[in-house]
């Protein structure tokens, strides 16, 4: 497994190298950054369209593509599809080659987690069902350790990102293997410069600690802000057609750029962010300026993300939290140096993704100053209890589920029995007794008009009408019709919830038509964890 994780690693190494060269360095920086500003304000709108033209034709679905890391990992039996890997980083291409303000590890992620879930299903003999994800986790760990030049926090976000309280487990030597090999690869191809530069050495004293406090509550309160925002991006871009998107969102992020240019002499407003970071800690820009680049970024990445782009969400949190952490360093009487940026990126970056382990080394690896390590650590633990139980990605879950918790979890399908004798509603009493609660040793009986489920009956219907009258009596005038129903779409815990509320131990499912599916009984609930122990 850890000869596997180190290929995924080379893979993904070589895979981050080519997308950073030809998205950051041929088409943003050699390409757009040179063109007349009229051009470089319709940037991020040719960027979208061309992003729309390759998810509509070559597949996937255009999102922040480290969600779809935290959605396949919780999804035991599934693995993400190559064949829609290419539409996929095309679009990572256009949107942030053409001023995209997502980031770059989004698609890293991503690509890694793609090739570590390929080579795990080429080698799945080599792999038990507990460690399904291992190699999905893998990839993303160099996914992420490859494009920021940062093995350790590659290996710390992946495993951190998918829950909220908790961490994946069995899963750090392979993340750590690939996280390193991912990175060597990468910085041989494209050297090894500090991510964010940054001046000096941090002071430490206690006004700089309570400096920290105060802004790991604003980043929290930012991050939380944020995170709906970002949120209510993806239902828009969800609910218009790609052609309504593309140009709200173009306009919107050409608006932008044309503001940035008024207020900083300088497009600030479209790309990754990079750029922003450095501004913001040069002291010779002042707090109302800062405040309006922070509004300024956070509108774009949103635009960007409504406009259907692909990329990521951590360089936007890092940029915001950036621009709080310059802002309360002006309030602190420290507008000049990188304390504050930096302890802001490490606050809004944890609080807004849920991992403050992966932002605070983030900002150790990045900077080469550990020293920021304690006042952002400090920041970030405020943050995440601002931040509440909000993300930034819908998929995360609170901490790992339980033996019998992931078993609610599953579909309802996989409990329910289709071979279930049925009776229709003219049946008698006598049929009922020989044929199904004798013969077949059913507790309840579903009763079917058709194909469409009408009712139950049970044993204890029929001790109501004397047996002498059982030959003329139907199930029509003794069924119950007043019982729950589960429908296809259920999770197993709405079944369990429905049975526990009608105290009843059976459960009819049924199609969005009302015909009768199936039955479920709190003793297949029981023996499920047989089945998929033998399974194992």
């Amino acid at each position: 497994m850890l000869v596997l994780a180190a290929v995924t690693g080379v893979v993904t190494g070589l895979g981050v190298a080519l997308f950073e060269w030809v998205t950051r360095e041929l088409l943003f920086e050699d390409f757009l950054l040179h063109q007349a500003k009229w051009v470089r304000a319709v940037g991020p709108l040719a960027g979208l369209a061309l992003a729309a033209v390759f998810v509509r034709y070559l597949g996937g679905r255009a999102t922040a593509t480290t969600d779809d890391y935290i959605q396949n990992f919780h999804e035991a039996e599934s693995r993400l599809d190559e064949r829609s890997a290419p539409g996929r980083l095309l679009a990572g291409i256009a949107t942030l080659g053409f001023g995209g303000a997502l980031g770059f590890e989004g698609p890293s992620m991503y690509l890694g987690s793609v090739v570590g879930s390929s080579l795990q299903r080429r080698w799945s003999r080599f792999f038990s069902r507990e460690d399904s994800k291992l190699l999905l986790v893998a990839g993303a760990a160099a996914g992420v350790a490859a494009i920021f030049k940062a093995p350790a926090t590659g290996a710390v976000f992946a495993l951190e990102v998918p829950y909220q309280d908790d961490t994946a487990r069995r899963m750090l030597l392979p993340a750590l293997v690939a996280a390193a090999s991912g990175y060597l690869v990468f910085v041989a191809l494209l050297g090894t410069e500090p991510l964010l530069p940054v001046r000096g050495s941090p002071p430490f004293n206690f006004t700089d600690l309570g400096g920290a406090v105060v802004l790991g509550v604003l980043c929290g309160g930012g991050a939380r802000a944020f995170a709906y925002l970002l949120r209510r991006a993806k239902s828009f871009a969800a609910g218009v057609t790609p052609v309504a998107r593309v140009l709200a969102a173009g306009a919107v992020m050409a608006g932008l750029y044309v503001l940035s240019e008024v207020l900083f002499d300088e497009g600030l407003g479209i790309g990754a962010g990079y750029r922003t970071v450095a501004w913001s800690t040069d002291p010779k820009h002042g707090v109302l300026l800062v405040v309006a680049l922070l509004l300024i970024r956070a509108a774009a990445a949103v635009a960007t993300l409504a406009g259907g782009g692909v990329g990521g969400l951590f360089i936007p949190l890092v940029v915001e939290g950036a621009l709080v952490g310059r802002a309360v360093g002006g309030l602190f009487g420290s507008s000049g140096g990188s304390l504050f940026p930096v302890i802001g990126i490490a606050a809004f970056l944890g609080a807004g993704y849920r991992t403050p382990l992966a932002a605070v080394m983030f900002v150790a690896e990045t900077t080469g100053r550990p020293g920021f390590v304690v006042p952002g650590l400090l920041a970030a633990v405020v943050a995440q209890l601002m931040m509440g139980r909000g993300s930034v990605s819908p998929y995360q879950q609170a901490a790992r589920a339980g033996h019998l918790e992931r078993r609610f979890d599953l579909p309802i399908t996989t409990l329910v029995r289709t071979d279930v004798l049925t009776a229709p509603p003219d049946t008698t009493l006598t049929e009922i007794m020989w044929n199904h609660l004798l013969g077949a040793r059913q507790r309840v009986v579903p009763i079917v008009d058709g194909s469409s489920f009408v009712g139950v009956v049970r044993v204890e219907d029929l001790r109501a009408v004397p047996q002498a009258e059982w030959d003329t009596t139907t199930v029509a005038d003794v069924m119950q019709t007043d019982v729950p129903v589960a429908a296809l779409s259920w999770r197993v815990r709405d079944a369990v919830a429905a049975m526990e509320t009608a105290d009843v131990d059976r459960l009819a499912v049924v199609d969005a038509t009302g015909c009768f599916v199936g039955m479920v009984s709190t003793g297949q609930l029981l023996k499920l964890d047989e089945i998929l122990g033998d399974a194992q």
